[in-house]
């Protein structure tokens, strides 16, 4: 990475791990996806009535705050200003804001506030895109991608207003709130039609971010392949470790609990929390962070599914944080056995087996044999007795003595994924 971009400090996130990601605006009105807008081409005019009854009263960011550490996270990332333009916070640039709504004041800093008491650590999310702004030009992602004028419109556009517009607002979140730890500038899309890295003026962006907060995580979504500290694959799972030109990095999966990044009344397609807890998991053992979305509604709470899972999260975190916490993959001469992931402590050399399909009696692990001094299940730290050998199938590291058979109780233990906690030699 050129000495000009500079590095944030990845080292507390690599630990941490798990986040959680809100995207609350004007949206939450409407309640049928974040792109709404955009989706059902509503212009600006009809729009506003979502800015005219923006009253979130029952808004308590201390409880936000609360769920999110009960649930085990260590940061969270809050949209500042999502793709509709409107700001959460008391911006100078800008009127389209929560002060000039019913809601009649920042947003904002009552969140940084709150997620700060409880430890958590600060993280930013800026729309690169703006569909509010006069002087964002229309493309292909734009309510009026296909309005019949557009070129009309476009040429009354000066896009490098709209990047002047944009450094500034990033400047206030930066200058204003004390220490960031987290910048998410999303998204380029560039090509015909598109919008990328001179559009926004990324170098001279991301200089100025440097400047200010040398020590923050930016992620990679500014179109410069090199000014980044993390990549943001989103609602898809890496089969392995994220790679650059053959070399794993540092690299956060984000995620809904359901669809939609907004409040979604009627989106039904929620995950179980058993199949939160395995995301969580699964990211891990590929040497990953999880971002966990929350959309909170118009009134400014989390709904009861959002809050339902976050629970149960919490619960299993409360037994299992162990073996997410400062984890990352296993060696790579420890072979995961089916139905299961690995999870590594360097620190205290301690191995994790998660088990997602529990086995009757015995789980085999092929070259574990003479690795393990000591085992037992995490949740409740009793004892799993071990043997070598004894009829267990030869692996691929050596012949049959060479395989550890793990003794498991026969009733799976009361937690959503069950983890056993591996001590080695």
């Amino acid at each position: 990475m050129p000495a000009t971009f500079g590095h944030g400090d990845t080292s507390w996130f690599v630990h941490d791990r798990f986040g959680m990601f809100i995207h609350w605006g004007l949206y939450a009105l409407p309640a049928r996806h974040e792109w709404v807008k955009q989706m059902e081409r509503i212009p600006d005019e009809v729009y506003e009535r979502y800015f005219r009854h923006f009253d979130p009263d029952l808004y308590d960011p201390e409880l936000w705050a609360e769920a999110a550490a009960n649930a085990g996270m260590k940061y969270f990332v809050i949209t500042t200003k999502h793709h509709e333009g409107f700001c959460l916070w008391d911006s100078r640039l800008t009127d389209y804001k929560a002060p000039n709504t019913p809601a009649g004041r920042d947003l904002l800093r009552p969140a940084v506030d709150a997620f700060r008491r409880r430890g958590l650590r600060v993280g930013f999310y800026y729309s690169l895109l703006d569909w509010h702004h006069p002087h964002f030009k229309i493309d292909r992602f734009h309510p009026l991608w296909n309005h019949p004028d557009r070129d009309r419109l476009n040429r009354e556009r000066d896009q490098s207003k709209y990047a002047e517009y944009l450094h500034g607002q990033v400047r206030e979140l930066l200058t204003q709130f004390g220490r960031v730890d987290i910048l998410w500038l999303d998204f380029s899309y560039p090509g015909p039609d598109g919008k990328g890295r001179d559009d926004w003026k990324s170098e001279e962006l991301v200089r100025m971010i440097r400047e200010l907060q040398p020590h923050i995580l930016l992620n990679d979504r500014l179109d410069l392949p090199e000014a980044w500290d993390f990549k943001t694959p989103e609602q898809s799972q890496p089969q392995e470790w994220v790679k650059v030109d053959g070399q794993p990095v540092v690299w956060e999966a984000c995620w809904t609990f359901s669809g939609s990044w907004g409040y979604h009344r009627d989106e039904d397609t929620w995950k179980s929390v058993e199949q939160l807890v395995q995301l969580l998991i699964d990211t891990v053992s590929k040497g990953g962070n999880l971002l966990l979305n929350v959309g909170p509604t118009g009134r400014g709470e989390f709904d009861e599914r959002a809050l339902s899972r976050l629970a149960g999260i919490g619960e299993w975190m409360k037994h299992h944080g162990r073996s997410i916490y400062g984890c990352t993959a296993a060696p790579q001469d420890f072979q995961t056995p089916p139905g299961c992931r690995l999870t590594y402590n360097p620190a205290t050399r301690c191995l994790y087996v998660h088990v997602f399909v529990w086995p009757v009696g015995e789980l085999h692990l092929p070259g574990f044999a003479g690795k393990v001094e000591y085992a037992q299940l995490l949740n409740d730290a009793s004892e799993i007795k071990m043997s070598t050998g004894s009829g267990a199938p030869a692996g691929p590291q050596g012949g049959e003595n060479s395989t550890l058979i793990l003794h498991l109780p026969i009733r799976k233990p009361q937690a959503v994924v069950p983890v056993i906690e591996l001590f080695l030699k």
